[in-house]
């Protein structure tokens, strides 16, 4: 009997994010953080043990916390500010366009706890709308890295950026895909497998089941191509486009609504173009209902063994 491969280890992108940060504060003294109670599920107890006069916590006000962080910024610092992305987003998306988008200011959104990571706490704790709110606005980057060597990379790319910035980080363990010492560059995806039957297109928790899938057709004789698209807005259209010309099909997954978010960004390039065959993957324009986050991915078709049929159904209509 052949042993079992043994698992992967699973990273929380947030100890990759605290790690950067506080590293990054040691040597710059303009890094502040502003919370809404949120130091436990942001992982900024050690932040706030070593530098507590350069933590703001707000208390449960998302709205003063969003506008606390753009007066910081107008005075030279660089906020941090981090909050569970479906409050960031939802409560104060007034204030993330009109005092941070629209005033260019040097923000740094964080949002914790993405997705449908809150899955027991139900629809209110949700965040599967956020791309779709933030990918409209100017000056607005949205990423959303997919394991936590991506995350650490992008932390690092936020920090040196002259601008606001959004950052989509779960609390659901993740495998690392990219190699140690990865450079995020904004608007570029990662080719992580290449393939000219179809190409599967996930970022933040999907990519890791993407490539499952991809290992699940290869066992079939179908090769997929699979790229890591974590920055949203704004898109890699070159790399859509030659994914489209080469392999005639495009599949996206993604923790969020599929309505606006990544595959409505993709889907907008492909139509304009390289019309393709598309498959979106995602909440069916639903409120989710409660249950673990690997639940809910699972019961809107996004196990790797659900993904690998929708994308053979997809290669069909190549046809």
């Amino acid at each position: 009997m052949n042993a079992q491969t043994p698992s992967p280890k699973l990273h929380d992108c947030r100890d990759a994010f605290v790690a950067v940060l506080e590293r990054l504060a040691a040597e710059n003294p303009r890094i502040v953080t502003v919370v809404n109670d949120s130091v436990g599920s942001s992982k900024l107890g050690g932040f706030k043990s070593k530098w507590p006069e350069r933590l703001v916590n707000v208390g449960i006000a998302e709205q003063a916390m969003v506008g606390v962080g753009a007066g910081l910024a107008n005075g030279g610092l660089m906020p941090f500010v981090c909050g569970a992305a479906c409050f960031l987003t939802g409560r104060s998306l007034e204030q993330v366009k009109a005092d941070i988008a629209y005033s260019n200011a040097n923000v740094k959104l964080i949002g914790i706890s993405s997705g449908m990571a809150y899955g027991e706490l139900g629809p209110t704790h949700h965040s599967i709308e956020d791309f779709a709110w933030t990918r409209v606005l100017p000056n607005l980057p949205v990423i959303a890295p997919c394991d936590s060597v991506e995350t650490a990379a992008a932390v690092e790319w936020a920090a040196a950026y002259d601008g606001p910035v959004f950052l989509r980080l779960s609390r659901v363990g993740v495998p690392d895909l990219l190699p140690q010492g990865h450079r995020f560059e904004l608007g570029k995806a990662n080719l992580l497998r290449d393939g000219d039957a179809v190409t599967l297109i996930a970022n933040g928790t999907l990519t890791h089941r993407m490539m499952k899938a991809a290992d699940l057709l290869a066992a079939e004789g179908i090769e997929a191509r699979v790229l890591n698209m974590a920055t949203v807005r704004p898109i890699d259209a070159e790399a859509i486009v030659a994914a489209a010309r080469d392999t005639g099909a495009i599949l996206t997954a993604e923790e969020h609504s599929v309505y606006g978010g990544l595959g409505s960004a993709i889907a907008e390039v492909v139509v304009d173009r390289a019309p393709v065959p598309m498959k979106l993957l995602g909440v069916p324009g639903i409120f989710a209902p409660t249950g673990s986050a690997e639940f809910l991915l699972d019961e809107f078709g996004m196990s790797p063994a659900a993904v690998a049929e929708s994308a053979k159904a997809l290669i069909a209509r190549k046809h």
